[in-house]
């Protein structure tokens, strides 16, 4: 299943190529168009302050093509059909998590390159990149979940993209590209304690070596919290609903 999702991405590569350009685009204008204007103070180059943020979009935006994605099978009957064969049913709705984990992860590991062309400097040792990434994962994982229990209860692919674009919303209600304090009250209240935000403050702290407070165990919790509902829901929907 996780190699038919591939499949279907390679034979429709207008997926992938989002996957990676968008966020180098937006990488590209925020660094050089409003990088100057922003100060973040403690000495942090602004590029080093975005890479974080950028992750998290490319996170988010990847919500919508999997909810298109499920979506589109439910609507087109296809996974009526795989009811029929002797497999595990978790393996289709697992093909589609695990296969939007995989590509938006090399998206992000592009982006991460471009940044380091951009003058990207972190300053974390190994350990910390590879919480960095675990978390990263974790954080692709929860998403993927949520947005394919979107997909499984849209009632066709355009209300799927609308319902899990609103994922893609929230890096920019948080401190993905200027600190939580530039906001207006109510706003910044919230953007302290979404998911995004801790999940954000606590990649930055372990590339770039500072202290992340609370924000560590916090977006764990969240994501873990996020994977298990939303999986919980996914595996409900899909046992319950037929196509007609």
């Amino acid at each position: 299943m996780i190699r038919r999702v591939l499949k279907h991405t390679m034979r429709n590569p207008s997926t992938l190529v989002v996957a990676i350009t968008l966020p180098v685009v937006l990488l590209a204008l925020l660094n050089y168009g409003i990088g100057g204007a922003v100060t973040i103070g403690g000495g942090i180059r602004y590029i080093d302050y975005l890479i974080p943020g950028i992750i998290a979009m490319g996170a988010g935006y990847s919500a919508s093509a999997t909810a298109v994605a499920v979506s589109s099978d439910m609507s087109e009957g296809v996974i009526d059909r795989f009811r029929t064969l002797p497999i595990s049913r978790g393996s289709v709705l697992n093909g589609h998590v695990i296969a939007n984990t995989i590509r938006t992860a090399i998206g992000l590991v592009v982006v991460v390159l471009v940044g380091f062309g951009m003058g990207f400097r972190p300053h974390g040792d190994i350990v910390h990149w590879a919480a960095a990434a675990g978390l990263i994962i974790l954080t692709l994982l929860a998403v993927s979940w949520l947005s394919t229990g979107i997909g499984l209860a849209a009632k066709n692919t355009s209300s799927a993209a609308s319902t899990a674009a609103l994922i893609s919303f929230l890096p920019f209600v948080s401190g993905a590209f200027a600190p939580t304090s530039s906001l207006p009250g109510w706003l910044a209240s919230f953007a302290n304690n979404e998911p995004m935000t801790h999940i954000i403050e606590a990649v930055r702290g372990l590339i770039m070596d500072t202290p992340i407070g609370n924000h560590g165990w916090l977006a764990a919790g969240w994501c873990v919290a996020i994977c298990l509902v939303s999986y919980l829901w996914a595996r409900s929907i899909f046992s319950k609903k037929t196509v007609r």
